[in-house]
């Protein structure tokens, strides 16, 4: 498995609270940049999907909250494949602080639609793809 440089966030003043904590929504947001960052990384940004005629929406997500972050704190974010199946990508998400402490872990679930919205088998429509994911599954 070839290892991704984790995606780097700043946290912004905005995305704080009251009390100078990040708001919790704003986790799954890091979420969707690191993911389309890690997929640049590897070639599969998300123009080139696209171009294939490939879609991956959001089916799921779960996270678990295990520290806090504040403005203007650096969160690093590392994106794992957890699995790839059928028509089904699962992620993980192992977010740092800059002490190296984890703040949040965290999935999400992805299928694949063409342009059309029907579902897409990676392995038989997009196998570069496919190939490419299934190659860098890390165990949980």
């Amino acid at each position: 498995m070839n290892q991704v440089a984790p995606y780097v966030h700043k946290v912004q003043y905005y995305e704080t609270d009251k009390m100078s904590i990040t708001h919790h929504s704003n986790y799954v947001r890091w979420m969707e940049e690191a993911r389309v960052d890690y997929l640049s990384k590897i070639g599969w940004d998300f123009d080139k999907l696209e171009e294939t005629g490939i879609a991956s929406p959001v089916v799921s997500v779960e996270v678990h909250y295990k520290g806090t972050t504040t403005f203007p704190e650096e969160v690093s974010i590392e994106v794992k494949i957890l699995a790839c199946k059928g028509v089904r990508l699962t992620l993980g998400y192992d977010m740092k602080n800059a002490d190296g402490k984890l703040v949040c872990q965290a999935k999400s679930e992805h299928c694949f639609l063409n342009m059309e919205g029907r579902p897409v088998r990676l392995e038989k429509d997009c196998p570069e793809f496919y190939q490419e994911l299934v190659s860098r599954i890390t165990e949980e």
